[in-house]
């Protein structure tokens, strides 16, 4: 979610911070500032609306400093104001920039209120520069007041520190929100996310937990959470980032849709050999973890919550496991069984998800044996933190609603079932199989974006509608889900999708002319079942949108619109039939005329609960 990029430098930094936010537009905000340090003072301006709202503001101005630091918000305390705007001043001299929540932030106000200190915001975030600000009155240096303030904060926060009293000097604290630091000659820079710097610099720094460090031009000292100077890991980074170019699509959503088939056979490239999949994708000491694995948990919010889903199906059918799926934040705060030789699989594509994270944490503490992440971002706190990763190299995603991510991840989580049972009873032949559907994977996904058009056309039938039903069974439910979670994202149509034998306890009373039903069927052994849930909904009068493999032999009439695809193993289904529903939310959203790749309310990466 929010944006944080910092500089300080012998050359004016305004343009520097500027790019950094465009670069972090992705990943939603509804408002954007910055703070400027000259030999004048502290200049801050900001504005609600976008990063150009900002840039415009900044020239009107004439804002310019040789240290800074900027910020996009996605509000949480207080609504989209420039008051609430950030970064936030204390007495003219100080300012903070900050991602997460400050979960105390009403005894700290009033303590600091106390002390004779007027808040000109709503935020938890205020609190932070007021009591900086208050610390350094006893404190020698702003780093040793920094300390001492974050001392007193409950809660997440990534925040960035800046005092005129000491010009050229940015303190960076972590706890529960990424900070990274980016190393350059006679400059240094930090940021949220590596993306907003790599125009300045490819060396860069992650904090860990708990640490604070000082960032000047020529020096950088880290100190963990009980003050201990440390020295932490200087990475090269070799991302690319291409958020500027749209190409011929429209949307980044779409491109990013078409991204699918190339983005796969990034994931399976080097990791399939000889009909098996190869160990050390999932990183070092993987085969002695696999062998003594018992039983599988997974972790996940949102769209990675429905790739653990569908994974659950293929673990305990081809793999022979046991595997629960919790969404995150449920699991997090409840006291849950240990089962012996767990495996925890966390799934996230930023590797930052605040909840997923909290989750892997705390499996650490309650006895889960190893762990393992599935992630797009190598650098990131989940992988770091995991005692194996798979990557799923589907290279930066810039819309909002998850695709890419999505398709990457299963064809991951198939592999990690392949892998598991190799240990666990799962012959060579099955194996072979899953390799096998796996290669065919790109090729099929590059067929079945031959419906696009098909799927464009149908598309003003939902100009009008206000509701939506996904239907699916087995591994496809996962699959409706989220189908149903895309529309409701982008297109803003409520939509709900339920286990297709689920129809008659309860939502059959909603089927009319009024609210379309989207169901998806492969040719497998519950088509037969899903069939009979088909004409239930047909004999309520409802309207139904049938993706169908062209061998089940559905036939479009008046109250069924049937979309062919072609057959695929039941393997690799649950990835195809993804497609068209992504199609479907994509070109709804467009008749419906919403902002498709930054939704309202929305933020790419949730870094707070």
């Amino acid at each position: 979610m929010c944006g944080i990029v910092g500089a300080t430098a012998e050359r004016r930094v305004a343009d520097i911070l500027l790019e950094g936010l465009r670069r972090l537009e992705y990943r939603g905000y509804d408002s954007a500032g910055m703070a400027l340090l000259n030999d004048q003072g502290l200049h801050t301006v900001r504005r609600v609306g976008k990063v150009k709202e900002l840039a415009n503001a900044a020239e009107e101005q004439g804002s310019n400093g040789y240290a800074g630091i900027a910020h996009t918000r996605w509000a949480t305390h207080g609504g989209v104001t420039e008051a609430n705007a950030h970064p936030h001043v204390s007495s003219d001299t100080l300012a903070v920039v900050h991602n997460g929540i400050i979960e105390n932030h009403e005894s700290l106000r009033k303590q600091l209120q106390g002390l004779g200190y007027v808040f000109a915001s709503q935020t938890d975030t205020e609190v932070i520069a007021h009591l900086v600000h208050h610390e350094m009155k006893s404190a020698p240096t702003l780093l040793a007041a920094v300390q001492k303030a974050v001392k007193q904060l409950e809660g997440a926060y990534g925040t960035v520190i800046m005092d005129q009293r000491e010009p050229g000097e940015l303190i960076v604290a972590r706890s529960g929100s990424p900070l990274v630091i980016g190393l350059g000659i006679g400059e240094n820079f930090v940021a949220s996310d590596q993306l907003a710097l790599l125009p300045v610099t490819r060396e860069f720094i992650y904090l860990e937990e708990g640490d604070v460090a000082s960032v000047s031009r020529q020096k950088i000292a880290i100190f963990d959470h009980q003050g201990n100077a440390v020295e932490r890991e200087q990475i090269t980074s070799d991302m690319q980032y291409d958020a500027g170019g749209k190409g011929e699509y429209r949307h980044f959503m779409l491109k990013e849709i078409h991204e699918q088939p190339f983005a796969v056979r990034n994931t399976l490239e080097g990791r399939l050999l000889d009909g098996k999949v190869a160990l050390d994708a999932f990183g070092p000491g993987a085969d002695a973890i696999f062998k003594d694995v018992q039983h599988v948990q997974i972790v996940a919010c949102g769209t990675s919550y429905h790739a653990g889903m569908v994974a659950r199906y293929w673990l305990e059918e081809y793999a022979g496991v046991s595997c629960n799926i919790e969404i995150a934040s449920e699991f997090r705060y409840r006291k849950s069984h240990v089962f012996p030789n767990s495996l925890l699989v966390t799934i996230s594509q930023s590797g930052e998800t605040a909840d997923t994270l909290a989750a892997l944490r705390l499996a650490k503490e309650i006895g889960y044996q190893s762990s393992l992440s599935i992630c797009n971002v190598d650098s990131s706190s989940m992988v770091r933190e995991s005692d194996l990763a798979f990557l799923t190299r589907a290279g930066a995603e810039i819309g909002v609603a998850s695709t890419k991510a999505f398709t990457t991840q299963l064809a991951g989580l198939l592999m990690l079932t392949a892998a598991i049972g190799r240990y666990h009873g799962m012959s060579d032949a099955i194996e072979a199989r899953i390799t096998k559907a796996l290669s065919s994977l790109p090729a099929k996904l590059e067929e079945c974006l031959g419906i696009t058009t098909e799927i464009e056309a149908l598309a003003p039938e939902f100009a009008d509608k206000d509701h939506s039903l996904f239907l699916g069974r087995g591994n496809q439910y996962p699959i409706a889900m989220e189908g149903a979670l895309k529309l409701k994202e982008i297109s803003y149509i409520h939509a709900e999708a339920y286990a297709s034998g689920e129809l008659k306890h309860g939502p059959l009373a909603l089927i009319d002319a009024d609210m379309p039903v989207i169901v998806v069927a492969p040719n497998n052994e519950l088509l037969e079942k899903l069939k009979s849930n088909v004409e239930e909904v047909r004999a309520r009068g409802g309207i139904m949108y049938v993706f169908a493999d062209r061998d089940a032999n559905f036939v479009s009439d008046e109250s069924m619109r049937v979309i062919n695809l072609a057959h695929v193993d039941e393997l690799i289904a649950p990835i195809i039939y993804t497609l068209p529903l992504q199609l479907l939310s994509y070109y709804v959203a467009i008749i419906k005329g919403t902002d498709v790749d930054q939704p309202r309310n929305l933020a790419k990466s949730v870094t707070v609960e």
